[in-house]
C-alpha cells in the first residue's frame, strides 16, 4: 500500500502536467485562429457556397437548404485545430483546400470543384464568420 502511495505522489504532478498540456492544445486557444481572411467578404461567401452547391454535402448555418451530412458541419469552423484532419487550422490553408482539395488530399471524398481564389476567400471568411 505504501508503495502504490508512492507511485502516486510522484505521478500526480506528472500527471497534472500532461493533462494542462493536453488542455491547452485541445481546449485551444481561439484567439489564435485567423478570424478574418484578408480580401474576403462573408457575405459573398454565403453566396459562393450557394453557387458551389456546398450545402449538397454540407451542413452550414446560415445558408439556406444547406443541411446535408454527407460531409462534416461546417458550424464553428474558427474552433477547429485542422482542416480535413490534417491541416493547421489557418486561413491561406482553408483556402487552398477549398480551391483544391484532391492537391492536398488525394482520393478525399471533397471534389474539385473549380472554386477561384477569390471565391475561395470569400468562403474561407463566411465560414469563420460563424
Amino acid at each position: 500500500m505504501v508503495f502504490h502511495r508512492r507511485v502516486v505522489l510522484f505521478l500526480a504532478p506528472l500527471i497534472m502536467l500532461a493533462v494542462a498540456a493536453c488542455g491547452s492544445a485541445y481546449g485551444r486557444d481561439f484567439a489564435l485562429v485567423q478570424r478574418t481572411v484578408e480580401g474576403g467578404d462573408s457575405a459573398l461567401g454565403r453566396a459562393a457556397i450557394r453557387s458551389y452547391g456546398c450545402g449538397s454535402c454540407h451542413s452550414i448555418p446560415g445558408v439556406t437548404g444547406a443541411n446535408s451530412l454527407v460531409g462534416p458541419p461546417l458550424n464553428e469552423f474558427y474552433k477547429r485545430h485542422y482542416i480535413a484532419g490534417n491541416l493547421p487550422n489557418q486561413a491561406d490553408n482553408l483556402i487552398r483546400w477549398i480551391m483544391n482539395p484532391q492537391a492536398i488530399e488525394p482520393g478525399t471524398a471533397m471534389p474539385y470543384m473549380g472554386v477561384t481564389e477569390a471565391d475561395a476567400r470569400h468562403i474561407a471568411a463566411y465560414l469563420y464568420s460563424r
